[in-house]
């Protein structure tokens, strides 16, 4: 149902006020969000951002995530840890620790986009966005974003794998690459110092639960 999804589903045009550059701060695209609907098993979002915003690394614990692109191009880079648990990680010079973890999606999307992107519960989930030109992408995440259930969101930066090596030696044989191909980097915690990011009404059609 996702993947045959049009702006015109949810009420957009591409000429919408929320592509304009004037809510720029000091060169901080500010990037805008809409809540479609709600409920205990998932939350439909639409992130409007405009050109050059960035929707820096981030992960979505313990959910999944579609992710379809109605309107723009977009530049998406994804990562799964190599290890669902922590044991190939080591510290950095700075004192941060850093976690291996593998490229899976590093592309630039177009609208009108036939397929929408999954970010499945397993394997981490990480995925940064970066608008090339003015982008509205509407997010299903199931379930929601709950602190209290432990499902809060991080963000990250990542470090090439050649900066550091893996002390406890079980990843000798890694070489920047794994068996399929993917690159690895070093993830570690962050605050993003350049997001900027505000809620506003829905306007589009009404979206309803009964059948």
């Amino acid at each position: 149902m996702l993947d045959k999804m049009k702006p015109e589903d949810v009420g957009l045009r591409a000429d919408q006020e929320f592509f304009t550059a004037r809510d720029d701060d000091e060169g901080i695209p500010l990037i805008k969000n809409t809540t479609l609907y709600e409920c205990d098993n998932f939350t439909m979002i639409i992130f409007f951002l405009p050109r050059n915003a960035i929707i820096p690394l981030h992960d979505h614990p313990g959910m999944t995530v579609f992710s379809k692109l109605l309107i723009g191009s977009l530049h998406i880079r994804s990562y799964d840890w190599v290890d669902p648990e922590p044991a190939l990680s080591c510290s950095s010079s700075s004192g941060d620790q850093l976690r291996l973890a593998k490229r899976v999606v590093n592309g630039v999307f177009t609208a009108p986009c036939d397929t929408s992107v999954l970010y499945p519960t397993t394997g981490g989930n990480m995925h940064r966005f970066r608008a090339i030109a003015p982008c509205a992408i509407l997010d299903i995440l199931g379930p929601p974003y709950s602190t209290e259930d432990g499902r809060d969101c991080t963000y990250y930066r990542a470090i090439p794998y050649s900066r550091h090596s893996v002390k406890n030696g079980a990843a000798d044989q890694l070489t920047g690459v794994d068996e399929e191909g993917h690159r690895l980097s070093w993830l570690t915690e962050t605050i993003p110092r350049m997001l900027r990011m505000r809620q506003i009404r829905y306007g589009g059609p009404p979206i309803s639960d009964d059948e």
